[in-house]
């Protein structure tokens, strides 16, 4: 499996529900846009004129409605050694921490519900769940980085950060620096109500998706997973999985370890 095996540590943050709740920079986000900007200068087309590093863009919801109907770069057969290459690595990343964690055993109901003695960082209460499904999210994200950089240069980034305004459809996209900066800051509290998908296959801007993907680690293995829903807030009654549509203007699915890419979910 891949390389990352061989650096595998314990990530300093905990995964709330899958959504905006980080008490800490992620060290394995990425932007592949960027990082492949500075490898190949050629790739920097993909920054539409911008620099690595300059300040994101905004786009209304017409125009990523828009540019969003003629993105569609990614052939059937890509389209499937993408979600192949999902599928394997939220496979290998759950048996990994399985394997270091529990021997290889799968997490019982009992372990999954166990609260650890300590709070995280921002003074909240973790499960063990909570903890494994955030090591295992570390590594899928990884082997993700490793397995699309030489497949898709560019055209993905990891755990982007989005500000949706709803009312008008307009749609941010937060530079990690800036990211790192408000996460620094009173628990990130700024960033609450922006939108965090694991994985964006886009045109090489961000703002431009093609498809997105949450990985989901059920916990123990045979529970559901559904997309969470919003109880609160502007996205009240919605699943993470229907905001990012609407935000975004394409297609969202889950992937799990088990069963692979499912609740795929249309414009």
């Amino acid at each position: 499996m891949p390389s990352v095996v061989k650096r595998w540590r314990r990530p300093g943050l905990f995964l709330l529900g899958g959504l905006l709740w980080v008490c800490g920079p992620t060290g394995h986000a990425g932007d592949s846009v960027t990082n492949a900007c500075r490898q190949n200068p050629a790739n920097c087309a993909l920054l539409n004129g911008q620099e690595a590093g300059a300040a994101p863009t905004v786009r209304g919801g017409a125009e990523i409605a828009s540019i969003a109907a003629t993105l569609r770069f990614l052939s059937p057969e890509l389209k499937l050694r993408i979600e192949r290459t999902l599928h394997e690595c939220a496979a290998w990343a759950d048996a990994e921490v399985n394997r270091r964690r529990l021997g290889g055993d799968a997490p019982s109901r009992q372990q999954c519900q166990e609260v650890l003695p300590t709070l995280d960082p921002c003074g909240q209460k973790v499960t063990r769940a909570m903890q494994w499904g955030s090591e295992k999210h570390g590594l899928a994200t990884q082997c993700v980085q490793e397995q699309l950089d030489p497949l898709i240069p560019g055209r993905f980034s990891l755990e982007p950060r989005y500000r949706y305004d709803r009312p008008t459809g307009q749609v941010q996209w937060l530079s990690p620096a800036e990211v790192r900066a408000l996460l620094r800051q009173d628990c990130g509290k700024e960033l609450k109500g922006t939108l965090v998908p694991d994985v964006v296959i886009h045109s090489g801007n961000p703002l431009q998706a093609i498809s997105i993907y949450d990985f989901k680690f059920p916990c123990p293995p045979h529970n559901k997973t559904p997309w969470r829903m919003y109880e609160h807030g502007q996205y009240k009654g919605l699943s993470q999985g229907q905001v990012y549509v609407e935000a975004l203007k394409t297609e969202a699915a889950l992937v799990t370890p088990r069963r692979g890419i499912e609740q795929r979910i249309h414009p």
